[in-house]
């Protein structure tokens, strides 16, 4: 089974100038698989984000929660580990 899952991922450029970004949903896709009692669950494009869950109701919340903490991190490394110097933007690819 897939479906799509969303989460808040891109960050839109701040227009108001005030120096913070705005997030907006970007769509993922979940795939979901039963596995003997339980459900496994992954993001078809982070490697990384996977999770299980005793319903599926309970793995597609589970993945949400995973995938919201590995991209958070993501962006945590990133920031902290980049020089100052560093130019950030958005940027769209096509579906």
């Amino acid at each position: 089974m897939t479906g799509a899952l969303g989460s808040s991922s891109v960050a839109e450029p701040d227009l108001a100038g005030s120096g913070g970004a705005r997030y907006v949903a970007t769509m993922f896709t979940a795939v979901f698989r039963k596995s003997g009692e339980w459900w496994a669950a992954y993001v078809e494009e982070l490697p990384g984000v996977n999770t299980q869950g005793a319903t599926l109701a309970e793995a597609r919340e589970n993945l949400r929660e995973a995938l919201a903490l590995v991209l958070d991190a993501n962006r945590e490394l990133a920031r902290r580990d980049a020089p100052a110097d560093v130019i950030r933007e958005s940027i769209a690819v096509p579906a």
